[in-house]
């Protein structure tokens, strides 16, 4: 090697050290060709950042990202500060979509099952095969007579991803396109559609209120639109004239009720009552102005504090104190989250915030629920909640009557997020043929008999058109930012070129060469139908490209929300919401929450997620069980103490938490760990409360699975779940001697001599 050719090889080795793995490809021994970056292409300035404007699609907040490329990697993401949704902010699970594009597990190309279904034995095959492979299944299933009986489930999708999934199926004659989400929010969609005839989710204005009524709604965390709420939240306790106040009830403190006034820990199953006794409280004193105050009364007449305070264990000066306040300071609001909808009694508790909103006056009204606009492309996008039947639900029923002969899968987990008793296992190994377009090998994807694997969010093309919006049209664009890292296809374009593989008559309304101009092509439509602007499409389309975001100029028309008590009269009870197992054989009710960085899963196969200490516990890399110091003693359990948490339906194992911020009736597991599969930084660690919980079909208006429903009870044991060492972050809530803090009594305080004060004369 001549030393000339060796300093220049160990130069560019430096650069690739300090860039990453990733330009490692470019780090060739002498001889290897170098041109790339010695004559780099057009788009491309060496050692010079580029930022592009794209979406966020680690929740389903739909907050705008600009990412920072440079030669052609991504390094960083941050908020958009031209988008109304986060405003240039963005939460942890956003910055840590970088590890969901490089992550090492991600499935590399198409793959074909080889061995048992669920044994994880694949080989790998090219796309051509791999999409002959689907489209010679879906011609057969349909030249048979059985074309319904296809089914695509997908997670929760938005834009003319939505749009074209549900064209294609049209196309093929099924009607089975629904989406699946663990914390989809359908509760609180069919909350709305049963009390005010919307569905949809509204825009709560918390930035602009001054007193927040909240009922388990975590909107620092993971409810809804954290960065949105968040934001909100800081302008409210800026404080406009006055500091906003925020009370919060809910059986276990989450990250909101520990930044709020006031938490009230409510009796688990009770919050629907007590919200109903604030709203007979607001009547009892004449605080409803309304024509119909009488019919409100009479409808509530079963739900006086006076009868609910022991019931909730919250006293009735509490109950009036929170109606007064919620009653008379202009503007207040009140909102219901996940805690409420995990509830049997999920849709009627949150109807029970919605009659608290209209008998404040909050409904349409600044800082309080403002109606959102009608997506521009409203109509066209698929039905998947028809019925508000939880899908699962769904297709577990037609999988075991054999009515599912090919099942499509698409970013979403229902084995894991399931639960066990529900046996989902046992109806997906009954469908004969499933195909996954996952990018990563998670337990349902495991079971798939094909996988071809769909770009992540920053290879890809998309649209959104947020939920909840923030009170006016947002429309959001997702753009490529880097070249594919691996053999992998936009999902649009893989069913694009099913339909055309399907022939002339599936791919009629999908001439387009991919998803980009059927993107494309349907935004001229959008821009042309509303006379967008002055100028040519393709000015728009530039700019909206590069502010990644748009708003009409000109808005629609809003409907206006009307709540009456014979409408929600139905869903007023006295009954709380039910807990299975017996109190004396099973003491403790259980909580589960979303995790703040796992959310329902989905988190755990990114290291940055996993090394993130949880915000109220700091808790890393594990799961744990909450239980108050109080129970903790009685039961003679310290910290860190291995326990079997058994329900009617399941045990799972966990280190205990002390945790002052839960009822000591009460224990709280976070989800999100416990994987049998989904990469290296998630497989078996921890455990999944979902095995604890109960399955029940229940009534069609449950959209959401009742994951608050069961009791548990508290035993120690010997057996360590792997891996599961409690491992926190925080320090010691004692001294140990250090003589930290200074302390005096009362007395002492009371000698200390006042300084004299000097007259001015």
């Amino acid at each position: 090697m001549k030393r000339r050719d060796f300093f220049k090889y160990l130069g560019i080795g430096s650069v690739g050290a300090a860039l990453g793995f990733g330009f490692g490809k470019l780090i060739k021994p002498p001889g290897a060709e170098l041109i790339p970056y010695l004559v780099p292409p057009e788009d491309i300035i060496p050692g010079v950042a580029a930022w592009y404007s794209s979406l966020c699609t680690q929740c389903n907040a739909g907050c705008g990202i600009i990412v920072k490329i440079m030669e052609g990697r991504a390094k960083k993401i941050e908020g958009n500060p031209l988008h109304p949704i986060n405003k240039g902010k963005l939460c942890s699970r956003g910055q840590a979509g970088l590890q969901a594009l490089y992550n090492p597990d991600r499935i590399k190309g198409p793959l074909k099952r080889m061995g048992n279904r669920g044994s994880g034995d694949f080989e790998e095959i090219s796309w051509e095969e791999g999409l002959s492979i689907l489209s010679k299944n879906l011609s057969e299933l349909r030249e048979g007579g059985n074309a319904g009986k296809l089914h695509v489930l997908t997670s929760k999708l938005r834009g003319h991803q939505d749009i074209l999934i549900n064209e294609f199926m049209g196309a093929y004659g099924s009607p089975n396109y629904s989406q699946y989400e663990l914390f989809g929010h359908e509760n609180l969609r069919l909350a709305n559609n049963l009390s005010a005839g919307i569905n949809a989710i509204p825009h709560y204005d918390i930035g602009e209120t001054r007193y927040l009524l909240s009922f388990g709604a975590d909107f620092s965390s993971t409810w809804l639109s954290p960065v949105n709420y968040s934001y909100g939240y800081g302008e409210m306790r800026q404080g406009r004239g006055s500091r906003g106040k925020l009370v919060q009830i809910e059986p276990r403190m989450s990250l909101t009720g520990a930044n709020a006034d006031e938490w009230v820990p409510a009796r688990p199953g009770t919050e629907n009552a007590l919200a109903l006794a604030i709203s007979y409280a607001i009547l009892e004193k004449g605080r409803y102005k309304g024509n119909d105050a009488g019919n409100w009364k009479e409808l509530l007449k079963g739900h006086s504090p006076k009868k609910i305070a022991p019931l909730a264990e919250v006293s009735e000066e509490k109950i009036y104190a929170i109606a007064d306040e919620f009653a008379m300071t202009r503007p207040s609001l009140a909102i219901g989250g996940g805690n409420l909808a995990g509830y049997e009694n999920g849709v009627d508790a949150l109807v029970a915030v919605n009659i608290l909103n209209h008998l404040a006056g909050n409904i349409g009204a600044k800082g309080g629920v403002i109606p959102n606009p009608e997506s521009p492309i409203k109509g066209k996008q698929a039905s998947p909640r028809a019925g508000f039947t939880n899908p699962l639900i769904t297709l577990k029923a037609k999988a075991s009557e054999d009515e599912v002969k090919t099942l499509i899968v698409y970013n979403t987990n229902p084995l894991f997020t399931a639960p066990k008793v529900m046996k989902m296992d046992d109806a997906l190994m009954k469908v004969p043929f499933m195909a996954s377009l996952s990018s990563f090998m998670d337990e349902t994807t495991a079971m798939a008999d094909l996988i071809l694997p769909a770009h992540t969010s920053f290879e890809d093309w998309g649209d959104d058109f947020a939920e909840p919006g923030v009170g006016y049209s947002v429309a959001s664009i997702m753009q490529p930012v880097v070249q594919p890292v691996y053999n992998t296809m936009g999902a649009g374009d893989i069913f694009i070129a099913l339909g055309k593989g399907l022939g002339a008559k599936q791919s009629a309304g999908l001439p387009q060469a991919g998803f980009k101009d059927y993107l494309k092509d349907s935004w001229k439509k959008i821009y042309a139908a509303r006379g967008l602007r002055s100028g040519s499409f393709d000015e728009f389309w530039n700019d909206f490209l590069a502010k990644g975001v748009w708003r009409p100029i000109k808005e629609q028309n809003i409907n206006a929300i009307k709540i009456s008590a014979s409408r929600v009269s139905r869903h007023i009870t006295a009954a709380t919401s039910n807990f299975e197992g017996s109190a004396n054989e099973y003491p403790f009710y259980l909580m589960l929450y979303p995790q703040a960085g796992y959310l329902d899963g989905r988190g755990a196969n990114l290291p940055w997620i996993q090394e993130l200490p949880d915000p109220m516990t700091s808790v890393v890399w594990g799961t744990w069980v909450e239980i108050n110091p109080v129970t903790a003693k009685s039961l003679g359990l310290k910290e860190g103490d291995m326990v079997s948490i058994e329900s009617p339906y399941g045990e799972v194992k966990a280190p205990v938490y002390l945790y002052q911020g839960i009822r000591p009736d009460t224990v709280g597991m976070p989800i999100g760990q416990g994987h049998t599969a989904y990469g290296r930084y998630a497989k078996d660690r921890g455990s999944n409360p979902m095995e604890l919980i109960p399955f029940k079909e229940g009534s069609k208006k449950d959209g959401e699975l009742p994951i608050n429903s069961t009791r548990v009870k508290i035993s120690r044991t010997d057996a360590w779940v792997k891996d599961d060492t409690l491992v926190k972050m925080e320090g010691s809530t004692r001294e140990l001697g250090r003589n930290i803090v200074k302390t005096m009594s009362p007395e002492e305080f009371q000698r200390i001599e006042a300084p004299a004060v000097k007259e001015v004369g």
